[in-house]
């Protein structure tokens, strides 16, 4: 009972705080994470009543079940970003911009916690820099994929950004296991070919091919179903399938065999689009039906930051370079990558910062940095403090600059006259 109350809590707090940050033009998303945090363990939480708030992180990783589900769905909706008909205007692009900005960002993040090393050396030592520098290539798709939603952007550079989003990912994962096992190689003078090369280009192919073949499957099986409820309980069934499929992992020798949630969702969602010649109606309709279980994600993943990290200032002054050069990366990285292959210029001069959100993914790859000898502590404490201030400023910078490239509208008078016009007629009838 007391889990359902704190879950009912969290979205009817999450809901409030729109209200109270509507006059500010705040995106949904950074209202749902400030309220996360209020009624998260460093804020209402730490006062222990039962049922109000998260009272420790222990009670939040009881609910991460959810976390993990709305991440599916939102890769499943990515997905369908990558229909062959829009793959064929805009693939190449999103290909070479989701992976030399991803690169980027990793090597001047690279540079800057180096020379950060060399000046403080007792601070930070070179093993963690490399894997700060990798964990810096992951975007937030969560984040990117709500503002989008609640503006109704399209246009060019939304066209690109969900795409890139995805590829993103994908690009972010190899730059860590390679960067991490150097890492490791440094920590311990060890060097595993298996760990820096094999397992993640193992843990991203498996990922397509299983997602492949549940797209397949779910084609197949969508086809002995006429209702659009029965369509869309299935797709729902799907997805939590493959959720659960991609937890598994085990070892065949040397080789770990895993797979990555966010790919394999992904590639759902891709081969259904694809395949699949009623899939635009089952997505929107499969979009309205989880509009409640994000407003939950993005509010538990608000009480989950920490806002201890702030009294270390080590890890705030090394989170400070951090943000400053992985920001720098990005933004550089997909300004150059979008002129070398001859984008549109609001593309060139906006999507960098529509690439600036990071949570879910980095902080998935920051459970595995906290393994390193020595350092994992720090790395945390780092990707935390980045994360935090990320997930606040970073869906206000993507709606500035989707608005900024022509993408989000604001509404025309006549729609608003006619809205309120409605709800007085509806006032006078109540009458």
């Amino acid at each position: 009972m007391t889990a359902l109350l704190s879950l009912a809590i969290a979205m009817f707090a999450g809901l409030m705080m729109t209200r109270l940050l509507k006059k500010s033009r705040l995106p949904d998303v950074t209202a749902y994470l400030v309220a996360g945090v209020l009624i998260g363990p460093c804020v209402i939480g730490a006062l222990q009543i039962p049922g109000i708030g998260f009272s420790s992180y222990e009670e939040l990783e009881g609910v991460g079940l959810i976390s993990d589900v709305a991440l599916g769905f939102i890769a499943f909706s990515i997905g369908n970003e990558f229909r062959a008909s829009q793959l064929k205007e805009t693939g190449k692009q999103a290909l070479v911009i989701g992976i030399l900005q991803a690169v980027a960002a990793t090597l001047l993040v690279d540079i800057a916690l180096l020379i950060f090393h060399f000046i403080r050396p007792d601070v930070l030592s070179v093993p963690a820099a490399i894997t700060l520098g990798a964990i810096a290539a992951a975007t937030a798709p969560a984040a990117t994929l709500m503002v989008v939603r609640q503006y109704k952007a399209k246009g060019p550079l939304t066209d690109l950004l969900l795409p890139i989003v995805a590829l993103d990912d994908a690009v972010g994962l190899v730059l860590f296991a390679v960067s991490f096992g150097i890492a490791r190689a440094l920590s311990s003078g060890v060097v595993d070919i298996v760990t820096i090369i094999v397992n993640p280009i193992v843990e991203i192919l498996c990922s397509l091919l299983l997602g492949a073949l549940a797209g397949f499957c779910l084609t197949r099986v969508e086809k002995l179903f006429n209702s659009n409820t029965n369509r869309l309980n299935l797709t729902i069934s799907f997805v939590f399938l493959t959720v659960a499929l991609s937890m598994v992992s085990f070892k065949i020798g040397p080789v770990t065999v895993g797979f990555s949630s966010l790919l394999v969702c992904m590639m759902l969602g891709c081969v259904f689009c694809n395949l699949c010649p009623l899939s635009g109606e089952v997505m929107a309709n499969a979009d309205r039906w989880t509009s409640p279980l994000l407003l939950l994600f993005f509010v538990i993943s608000g009480a989950e930051l920490e806002l201890g990290v702030f009294a270390k200032p080590s890890s705030v002054l090394i989170g400070i370079v951090y943000i400053l050069s992985r920001s720098v990366g990005k933004y550089v990285g997909a300004r150059e990558s979008a002129r070398l292959v001859h984008c549109d210029k609001n593309v060139v001069d906006y999507l960098g910062i529509t690439l600036l959100p990071q949570a879910g993914v980095a902080l998935g790859m920051c459970v595995t940095a906290s393994t390193l000898p020595g350092d994992g502590a720090l790395i945390r404490n780092i990707v935390l403090f980045a994360v935090l201030i990320y997930e606040l400023v970073g869906p206000m910078m993507t709606k500035w600059a989707l608005t900024k490239a022509g993408d989000i509208r604001p509404q025309s008078e006549e729609v608003l006259n006619r809205r309120q016009n409605k709800l007085k007629a509806l006032g006078a009838q109540d009458k």
